[in-house]
């Protein structure tokens, strides 16, 4: 029989002719850069409604407690890892055939069984399981990958140590009693973050694709700021009056001015050729993609306090309205130490976004002047960051002219 090579592996030509499917490959430029396929943004859409069900855990009480803002940063986490797992090995392996896809169609269901468990965690198992599946098809990839090449095989073994070993906490987790569990899924959290970092040595060798990396996720950072409009497109009320149309348009600019900054961020390639592994790129999205998450969370407790003609905004949600603006500035600010030093126009932008929000917040408690100061803050910021960092690119291109 006539067998099809997929990854370095054979499957019967049958199965792929049978489904429709044939060994394509992933998408390419002229230049020979990845680019999403069709089924990787598949995969991203039940992410959307993960992150829905993440934030959706604060409620719309507008004074969360630190263990709220905590467990949801901690699902995020989770939620986010097993999105980037996906991407990682999409990024150097991602056959495309018949078995890749019936496998990552398999980790989709896992995704939703994370989807639904987020509400009802940690009493019910029904999030380990989902996360379970979706490693262990990640484990399966990696050990259809891992006959390929040498370098693969290099590769492969440190993801196969380090992800299996959390993988079988998150197991061990699952008969564990209820108040054990969170501890036994921060200790498998830890091993599986840690093991980019312990195997950088090796990994690096074998860097990412500098466009297909950058692009997914950025593409995550987009789903992360669709859920934080959701946020705020439902905290506008049914036959909203003038006052409240501009409270909403005020609210909007805040995460619209984010969007802005981080494409053009992202166009200008500044990182194109100093990603390496991925690793100082993608982890520094992990608390940046928390942070807008939040920060939608609190656009839309502050627009249902002006719809209730609320006097002051509480210190919890000022709180959680700096740290999460003050997070992405932060996170902005080593992205771009990742490409070069910054210079002092750029730590002196940096330091205008964090101490204009800073005071901001802290000063004032009338929820429509603070989000009135604090969109006219944002948008400030962003024009000043996006021009530099439009020269910035210009100036990394000008020795190809």
């Amino acid at each position: 029989m006539r067998r099809v090579r997929t990854g370095g592996r054979h499957v019967p030509r049958w199965v792929g002719t049978w489904l429709g499917l044939r060994g394509q490959g992933p998408r390419t430029d002229e230049a020979g850069h990845r680019h999403a396929t069709w089924l990787e943004l598949f995969l991203d859409l039940i992410f959307v409604y993960a992150l829905g069900a993440v934030v959706a855990r604060l409620g719309g009480d507008p004074t969360p407690s630190p263990s709220a803002v905590l467990a949801v940063i901690g699902l995020f986490v989770v939620i986010q890892w097993a999105w980037v797992g996906q991407v990682f090995y999409d990024t150097r392996f991602d056959p495309d055939d018949a078995l890749h896809r019936l496998l990552v169609l398999f980790a989709l269901v896992g995704a939703g069984a994370m989807t639904l468990g987020v509400d009802e965690v940690p009493e019910s198992v029904l999030l380990p399981i989902g996360y379970l599946i979706v490693r262990g098809v990640l484990l399966l990839l990696y050990l259809r990958a891992r006959p390929t090449s040498p370098m693969a095989r290099i590769v492969t073994t440190i993801y196969l140590i380090g992800f299996g070993s959390g993988w079988l906490i998150w197991l061990v987790s699952l008969p564990a009693p209820t108040e054990l569990r969170p501890t036994l899924w921060i200790i498998a959290m830890v091993i599986e973050l840690a093991t980019p970092w312990v195997g950088a040595r090796w990994l690096n060798r074998w860097p990412v694709d500098n466009r297909h990396l950058p692009e997914r996720i950025g593409q995550f950072t987009i789903i992360v700021l669709g859920s934080a409009l959701a946020s705020l497109l439902f905290a506008v009320p049914d036959h909203p009056g003038p006052h409240m149309i501009l409270t909403a348009g005020l609210a909007f600019v805040i995460p619209a001015a984010v969007w802005w900054v981080y494409t053009t961020f992202v166009t200008t390639r500044l990182l194109q050729s100093r990603l390496r592994g991925g690793q100082a790129y993608s982890y520094l999205h992990i608390p940046l993609g928390g942070a807008l998450l939040l920060l939608g969370w609190a656009l839309g407790q502050v627009v249902r306090l002006v719809d209730h003609d609320a006097p002051r905004l509480p210190l919890e949600l000022r709180l959680l309205l700096a740290a999460s603006v003050i997070v992405w500035t932060v996170c902005g600010l080593a992205l771009y130490w990742l490409w070069t030093r910054p210079s002092l126009a750029r730590l002196v932008i940096a330091a205008y976004g964090v101490v204009s929000v800073s005071v901001i917040t802290a000063t004032v408690h009338d929820p429509r002047l603070m989000l009135s100061l604090l969109a006219a803050a944002i948008v400030g910021y962003a024009v000043l960051l996006s021009r530099r960092l439009a020269r910035a690119g210009q100036a990394s291109r000008a020795p190809e002219g």
